[in-house]
């Protein structure tokens, strides 16, 4: 809203006191601070509301960490509505509102984050960990993926160098190796993002475990954003220019915000949980902010944590099915080392260590192309 008040202002003559808001760096450094504001002051009264309504809180998993149904019993969940509210506010405020990154990206926030709360309020008011149907729930990511990656083909960006850029997958490392699939592409995008959606949901297990890798992988590709969305430097690290997308920048640094704030009050011992509102909302985000950007395959480097619990998930379930043994003492993996005695402080600090390595190296192949 304030870049558009300051394009009609400067249209109609000089206005030196607000040419900051021209910066994308000063406009997302802006939707940080006023993302993070936005929970922090919404958090203490809607904790005590959530409380109020919730009574018991969050179901507990019966057959998960012992400790858990004692510490984690009557903890409020919903805590993702915090986090879209500051995200969203702090979006709308600080971004090009004509840009339809800006949109699409926020467009897969949102809906996840409608999907997530109807998951979360059916498993509430039901005190049960099922919530809604898998099945039903997959389908709606995928109506709302494919609408989003229709939308970033139709009316994105094209360059004179890469007019199929819209449908193309890129390649780390290669440096101008671009594989068309066509309106295979739909489908390829909507994994991406159901999958990135899918696997944050699956991190968010101990508190304050999936907050802090998401905001690492949204500062990264924030960078990757301005980066590719800047024709200088994207042609000086031979990386694909996206004409438009580092916009997107300013939405990464709201997750950053939303994140800092959130965490406020979900770090150990937890106040609220995100629960799928939130870890929905920031993985559909992510996924889409990697389509938006062209760099899906970095993302499952730089979002390398959420991708080792995903895998630990389908690991568990396809060696229990075929052999009827189990690979880890319990799924995801975060849970295996809490069975094998590590605190959950231990697990939650060792993990973000992971997350940072693993962005370092995801941003590393930027260079390397």
């Amino acid at each position: 809203m304030f870049y558009w008040l300051y394009t009609q202002m400067a249209a109609e003559g000089h206005v030196p006191f607000l040419n900051l808001l021209k910066y994308l760096t000063f406009r997302t450094g802006m939707a940080l601070f006023t993302a993070q504001l936005v929970v922090i002051l919404m958090g203490s009264r809607f904790i005590r509301w959530m409380q109020a309504k919730q009574g018991k809180g969050q179901p507990i998993r019966a057959d998960g960490i012992e400790r858990h149904i004692v510490e984690k019993a009557g903890t409020p969940t919903m805590g993702g509505v915090m986090i879209l509210a500051g995200l969203i506010i702090g979006t709308l405020l600080w971004a090009d509102l004509s840009n339809i990154y800006v949109w699409v990206v926020l467009f897969v926030t949102a809906s996840y984050g409608v999907l997530g709360f109807t998951d979360d309020y059916a498993k509430v008011t039901k005190q049960s960990t099922a919530g809604v149907s898998s099945r039903v729930r997959l389908v709606l990511e995928f109506a709302v993926a494919l609408a989003a990656v229709a939308v970033l083909i139709l009316y994105g960006a094209r360059t004179a160098e890469s007019p199929d850029l819209n449908t193309s997958l890129a390649f780390p490392i290669f440096k101008h190796f671009l594989l068309d699939l066509g309106w295979l592409y739909l489908l390829f995008g909507a994994l991406v993002i159901v999958g990135a959606a899918n696997a944050v949901n699956f991190t968010d297990g101990l508190d304050g475990l999936a907050t802090v890798p998401v905001m690492i992988a949204a500062a990264a590709f924030g960078l990757i954003a301005y980066l590719v969305g800047n024709y200088l430097f994207a042609n000086y690290l031979q990386l694909h220019f996206v004409p438009g997308v580092g916009e997107v920048a300013v939405f990464c640094g709201a997750i950053i915000g939303a994140g800092l704030g959130f965490l406020w009050y979900n770090a150990p011992p937890a106040k609220i949980f995100m629960g799928d509102t939130g870890s929905l909302a920031l993985g559909g985000a992510l996924g889409a902010v990697a389509v938006a950007t062209k760099h899906e395959i970095v993302l499952a480097i730089v979002g390398g944590l959420f991708v080792l619990e995903t895998l630990s998930v389908m690991i568990q379930v396809v060696s229990f099915k075929l052999t009827g043994r189990r690979v880890f003492r319990m799924a995801p993996i975060h849970h295996h080392f809490e069975k094998l005695g590590w605190s959950e402080s231990t697990v939650v600090i060792r993990f973000w260590i992971v997350a940072v390595m693993l962005a370092l190296l995801g941003l590393a192949t930027l260079k390397l192309r």
